[in-house]
């Protein structure tokens, strides 16, 4: 009998071993875990966590309490995951969930707002690697239980996939082992002078802009463009994209109506679907469940309920542009983006996973409470609305740095608590989650939100502020449990090598760029251009001025355009009289904003026109008095700007355009423009034989429209004003409402107007997105 027990004994390991269905191998920095017919796991064994078995199959121990918990079970569905760890948390560590860390750069730079160390010291001075985790974002991990982190710049593909696996080491150690959700804005963006060679790779794939992706007409190529660019998101370690923005368009002076998909509803909606469809939705091998999976990256749509409609164009990211007005009663329509395109999504994952509000008050919408607060405080505005109306459940993430202190009314990074000014950061806080929002963005502190928990107990007892904070961080972690990330958190930095940027992506967005060049006028034919003919290309003058986060640039004389590539095409001159075409590079109208300083210590209120046109305009039949206003700091609440003037800071564009068509003494001369908002021709286009608009591409595209490589097939997604009269005359809320200019071939540049080779464009696009209104 004792030899039998002894044999048994033995042959125990071996029984148990066939009774295993994983396996698990080593890797640099985190072992792999493979479950026969199940998930694969990995997991650092540095962190502390240790493999458990049950059923013979592989879990991952994230608290380290010997045992399986639900949200430990890769087999339960997202939810019951969800709700087992939420109830777990400590008010704390929802708290910690409810943030979201400030921009962060990768290395951290020395100086300035994100400025980081290591070991106390400057990166350069520290010995670390540059993907070494920052003093500062080891201590909002751990300290401040943050796990929603906004990546900006990384020093290549290959240290962002490692850094990702240090946050992912790093969290997995602490606490209940709660992966990083890390997230980007847009990352594809073009470099105007970079070559694209059919077959060679890139940093990351580069694609047009938002409005050159609506120039296209064609949600196909901006589904796909998410499709590439979330396996692109997915292999840097970002699984959440702030984007895409779907704000209507509806007043051309916006300084952000270059991240929106133009001032058509229906084609926003269209192309939000798409984007949306394209970046969360998983298939095949990919996919976990519903959709959702290994290649799924959250998208935080944005910015409800529209902020395109800013008075007088300013926007919001300062105190002067912190009034949204509808004097066209046309609050409704700004919402089609969002309930007919990123709710109602063609894929399976349903809806957009988060929501972001804009920092505008929507200026008397509050049909309830009727509070003039920012969207973001207004319980209207998120809670009646968008979650019971449109029975949104996902994630709402405010915009940055709403519940910080006014400062100053002119800085792009000082706090944005509009209507809240006069409120404690606590009060601020506890506004914005009794109004419905789950999330603060860029706030790495936990202490004001449980200040603002404890505000919630005194009102509403123990028990309902524990389920509230419960309901945000469900809504939070499905997020993280979706994407695979508690099974999954880690990269391999030579996959990634060959992921992003790869030739096929690259070449898919240099296609889609091609397919978003819009052809505006093409006089007599000139184009396209015969290659190997001699061109001129003017230099441009760039004078010194400010960014849109207000951080000043020298002024620049340059070509335009890398003149490596022009040669490919044609012989280049320097001396128009030897030239046969001159191309003219340019961009649109940039004005400063809507306001001033200078007028303020001259004795004005300190708003001015924003101005359409290059040329200096003097706002003679403005609204005297304006629609909203009041701050508390200013002291009088009329923001008007009549008899006011604007000269645009690039007006050296336009005398470029009109220098070298005197230069060129009749021979044809050819602009081509990057449009950021709509703008006024009137100025040169007499002066022009053909005119290519663009919204964000390589000079290299350009040049394959203009020989004829490629025929243009793009429309306009914007209205081009006839003039800067019927800019002020439009509404603020209020699209497609503006008289367009027209060339001097006839051709009126509306919304929905391209040329090809053969003409005007009429085709299946331009009578789907017609001008009719769409009802909400």
């Amino acid at each position: 009998m004792k030899r039998n027990y002894l044999l048994l004994l033995a042959l125990l390991p071996a029984m148990a071993s066939a009774q295993s269905k994983w396996t698990e191998t080593q890797t640099a920095g985190f072992n792999l875990v493979t479950n026969k017919g199940g998930k694969t796991l990995a997991y650092s064994p540095a962190s502390g966590v240790k493999i458990l078995t049950v059923d013979g199959l592989a879990f991952k121990d994230l608290n380290k309490n010997g045992r399986l918990d639900k949200y430990e079970d890769w087999r339960l569905p997202v939810d019951v995951r969800a709700k087992d760890l939420a109830s777990k948390l400590s008010v704390e560590q929802i708290a910690g969930l409810m943030l979201y860390s400030r921009h962060q750069m990768i290395p951290t730079i020395p100086v300035g707002p994100f400025a980081g160390t290591y070991n106390g010291k400057p990166f350069a001075e520290s010995g670390a690697q540059p993907f070494d985790l920052s003093d500062q974002q080891k201590a909002f991990l751990e300290k401040d239980n943050v796990r929603h982190v906004l990546i900006t710049s990384v020093q290549s593909p290959e240290v962002a996939a490692k850094w990702n696996n240090n946050v992912q080491a790093f969290a997995e150690g602490v606490g209940f082992g709660i992966p990083a959700n890390n997230s980007s804005d847009p990352r594809n963006g073009t470099v105007a002078n970079a070559e694209y060679n059919a077959g060679a790779g890139g940093s990351i794939s580069m694609w047009p802009g938002s409005l050159g992706l609506a120039a296209t007409f064609d949600p196909t190529v901006t589904q796909n463009f998410g499709h590439i660019a979330a396996q692109e998101y997915r292999a840097l370690g970002i699984a959440t994209a702030l984007s895409p923005q779907v704000d209507i368009a509806t007043d051309p002076r916006w300084n952000r109506v270059s991240g929106t998909f133009g001032e058509n509803p229906q084609l926003s909606a269209d192309m939000a679907r798409a984007y949306i469809d394209g970046f969360q939705t998983s298939t095949g091998a990919s996919e976990i469940s519903g959709g959702w999976g290994y290649n799924s990256v959250n998208a935080m749509v944005k910015h409800w309920p529209g902020g395109g409609a800013g008075e007088g164009g300013r926007d919001a990211h300062y105190g002067f542009g912190k009034y949204a007005v509808y004097p066209g009663n046309n609050f409704d329509q700004h919402l089609i983006p969002f309930t007919q395109g990123a709710f109602k999504l063609a894929g399976k994952t349903g809806m957009s996973a988060a929501v972001m509000p804009y920092y505008t008050i929507s200026y008397n919408q509050d049909k309830k409470n009727h509070e003039n607060v920012a969207n973001n405080y207004n319980k209207y505005i998120i809670t009646d609305l968008l979650r019971n109306k449109y029975h949104y459940d996902g994630v709402v993430c405010t915009d940055w740095l709403v519940t910080g202190d006014e400062t100053v009314i002119n800085s792009f990074l000082s706090g944005k608590s509009w209507g809240m000014e006069k409120a404690t950061l606590a009060e601020r806080h506890y506004k914005i989650l009794m109004a419905g929002v789950d999330q603060f963005g860029g706030n790495n502190d936990m202490q004001p939100v449980l200040a603002a928990y404890q505000m919630g107990v005194k009102e509403h007892g123990q028990a309902w502020m524990r389920e509230r904070f419960e309901q945000s961080a469900v809504r939070l972690l499905r997020g993280s449990f979706r994407t695979g990330l508690f099974e999954n958190p880690y990269l391999d930095p030579e996959k990634t090598k060959q992921t992003v940027g790869k030739p096929e992506f690259m070449d898919a967005g240099y296609q889609a760029q091609l397919k978003s060049i819009v052809m505006l006028k093409n006089k007599g034919g000139v184009l396209p251009l015969q290659t190997g003919k001699t061109v001129y290309v003017p230099k441009k003058y760039t004078p010194a001025g400010k960014n849109f986060l207000g951080i000043p640039y020298p002024e620049k004389l340059e070509y335009p355009v890398d003149l490596n590539i022009v040669k490919k095409y044609f012989k280049v001159t320097e001396n128009p009289d030897e030239a046969d075409y001159a191309l003219v590079f340019i961009i649109s109208p940039i004005g400063h904003g809507g306001y001033s300083e200078d007028d303020v210590k001259s004795g004005g209120n300190g708003y001015l026109p924003i101005s359409l046109q290059y040329g200096k305009y003097t706002a003679e039949t403005a609204r005297a008095t304006s629609i909203a206003g009041g701050d508390p700091l200013e002291n009088f609440t009329n923001r008007g700007y009549k008899g006011k003037s604007e000269t645009s800071t690039n007006v050296t564009d336009l005398a470029m355009v009109n220098d070298t068509y005197a230069k060129m003494k009749g021979k044809p001369v050819i602009v081509s423009v990057n449009i950021n908002n709509p703008m006024v021709f009137s100025e040169f286009e007499k002066n022009t034989s053909a005119i290519i608009a663009d919204f964000g591409v390589q000079g290299q595209a350009s040049l394959d429209i203009l020989t004829g490589k490629a025929e243009p097939s793009a429309l306009l997604p914007l209205q081009m004003p006839a003039d800067m009269l019927t800019v002020e005359a439009q509404y603020e809320d209020v699209p497609l409402d503006m008289k367009c200019y027209t060339d001097s071939e006839g051709h009126i540049y509306d919304f929905g107007y391209g040329l090809n080779w053969k003409g005007i464009i009429k085709d299946a696009r331009t009578v789907k997105y017609n001008k009719v209104a769409v009802k909400p």
